[in-house]
């Protein structure tokens, strides 16, 4: 299984609308594609509460799922039209990580 972690900032004031933005948009397409096990979309406030962070962490089955949804540049991150209303600006590329235990549930 493969991790993949991508990585933005909006101004806090747009964070309710982007984290709506990316429901419609990334995480539709990312379940939407055949093999990925699943996705979480992260977010913090900086200390002055002026940034949001945003980190969308997906789980694939293989590689080849990963370009599925991404193409043969699958390493550069995928941007939709309206990104650029939000984010303050694009990171280049995504991470990509093997994913040596995955767990979820409470622990007895």
């Amino acid at each position: 299984m493969i991790a993949q972690i991508w990585r933005g900032r909006v101004p806090a004031s747009t964070a309710d609308a982007y984290h709506q933005y990316l429901l419609e948009t990334g995480v539709t397409d990312y379940t939407a594609t055949p093999e990925n096990w699943g996705v979480y979309v992260l977010q913090r406030l900086d200390a002055d509460g002026g940034i949001a962070h945003f980190e969308i962490l997906t789980l694939w089955d293989s590689l080849d799922a990963i370009k599925a949804f991404a193409g043969d540049e699958y390493a550069r991150a995928r941007y939709y039209p309206a990104d650029d209303d939000f984010l303050l600006e694009r990171e280049p590329h995504v991470e990509h990580l093997d994913v040596l235990l995955a767990k979820s549930g409470p622990t007895a």
